[in-house]
């Protein structure tokens, strides 16, 4: 493939970030051009000096393995030069130049897709109406596009696939990097009926940074996305509003004015931001003229029918007292007053609440809030120096103590 080599050489610069990559593309015209460019013409750049310097290594070793790895593995690859190439894409001004697939090759343009995005630790309304509304989107006849994550995005997954539909996953990792590890089956499962995409190459870790800037590849080969519970600033919330940004419609799943998970959800319906979703109808009604060929009408399923199909190999809700869900009892831990609380800042609160209900890495904190990984380290310095936190083995952290409540 012509240019290949000169694309993924791009793309995997040291430093290099999707909307950079596309601008070198504009300004040199291709990336056979960026790569026999002068260090003089990179110099005339706004560029980092650790991406200059990359720029000036021509080798194409790294290439040569990613294809080789490729091969092996049976991961195709698509580039922005090719016919296939989702326009979709092409209209974001940071689309990826590159995606590497593992499964069907899906044609998104002509494809009644549907993004679906919320919390990871959500509630079991959240799962509820997530597995609800992924079923009955795939029943009749819409592609399901989430993350792989626990939470809203497995529970969308799960339940399309046990609709009969096609699904599709992006991933903030390489496409033969299982993430998390509990979702293998789920994996196996898109790879089997549907597609895994990313935009980086085979064996590249899930950092955190890489998960806010995978979610415009959702909400960009999509017609729509649904929002179904995420707190008010939330990654969930990030990605609507990078769908409003690329003129997808937005819908949003309702919930109990008291909520927090529904905060996020409830402003965007609020603001007349998103469309209010009670069921998938509310979703679909807005494309059957725009795809006639895609839409399956279908008998609505009972009641009965929806809790059985849903019910069977659902992984059950993150429990809201962990320790409730143990066999065993887990040690009470030490009670600090709730002046201590008060006196946190508001990241090291999201961070330590995420701590409370399982042992997070700091590249997961990051993933899950969104907050800079420079600001997530000194938060988990700072806790870990006031004895809020834990650190355990393989550098992830778990809280130390409990606070009390304020009447």
């Amino acid at each position: 493939m012509s240019g290949l080599n000169e694309l993924l050489w791009l793309t995997t610069r040291e430093g290099m970030r999707p909307e950079t990559a596309t601008a070198l593309l504009n300004a040199f015209g291709t990336a056979e051009a960026v790569y026999f460019a002068d260090p003089a013409e990179y110099d005339s750049l706004p560029l980092s000096q650790t991406l200059k310097r990359s720029l000036q290594d021509k080798s194409l070793e790294g290439v040569r393995r990613i294809l080789e790895c490729c091969d092996r593995k049976g991961i195709w690859i698509m580039t922005y030069r090719d016919g296939a190439y989702p326009e979709r894409l092409q209209q974001l001004k940071d689309y990826p130049l590159v995606l590497y697939g593992l499964g069907r090759r899906l044609r998104f343009d002509e494809e009644l897709a549907i993004g679906m995005v919320g919390a990871r630790k959500c509630t079991p309304y959240g799962l509820s109406m997530a597995g609800r509304l992924g079923l009955e989107l795939a029943r009749s006849g819409a592609v399901v596009i989430s993350g792989l994550a626990q939470g809203i995005d497995g529970a969308s997954l799960r339940a399309a696939l046990k609709g009969g539909g096609t699904v599709a996953s992006v991933l903030a990792c390489g496409v033969d990097v299982v993430y998390p590890r509990c979702n293998r089956d789920l994996y196996e499962d898109v790879a089997a009926s549907g597609v895994l995409l990313s935009e980086s190459p085979p064996g590249t870790p899930p950092d955190g940074w890489r998960f806010p800037i995978r979610n415009r590849i959702i909400s960009g080969l999509s017609v729509g996305v649904v929002a179904v519970e995420g707190e008010e600033h939330s990654g969930t919330l990030t990605t609507a509003r990078r769908a409003l940004d690329q003129d997808r419609e937005v819908f949003a799943v309702p919930g109990p004015a008291d909520a927090p998970m529904s905060a996020g959800t409830n402003a965007l319906i609020a603001r007349g931001e998103a469309k209010l979703v009670r069921c998938a109808g509310d979703i679909l009604v807005e494309y059957m003229s725009r795809f006639p060929h895609k839409f399956r009408p279908v008998q609505p399923l009972s009641e009965a029918a929806v809790n059985q199909r849903l019910e069977k190999g659902q992984p059950p809700a993150a429990p809201e007292n962990p320790v409730a869900a143990s066999e065993e009892p887990e040690p009470v831990l030490p009670v600090r007053p709730v002046g201590e609380w008060e006196g946190l800042g508001d990241e090291q609160r999201e961070i330590f609440r995420l701590t409370q209900v399982q042992p997070m890495t700091a590249d997961e904190l990051v993933g899950e809030t969104e907050i800079p990984a420079r600001r997530v380290n000194t938060a988990l310095t700072l806790l870990q120096a006031q004895g809020y936190l834990n650190e355990l083995p393989g550098r992830r952290f778990t809280a130390a103590v409990r606070f009390e409540q304020r009447e």
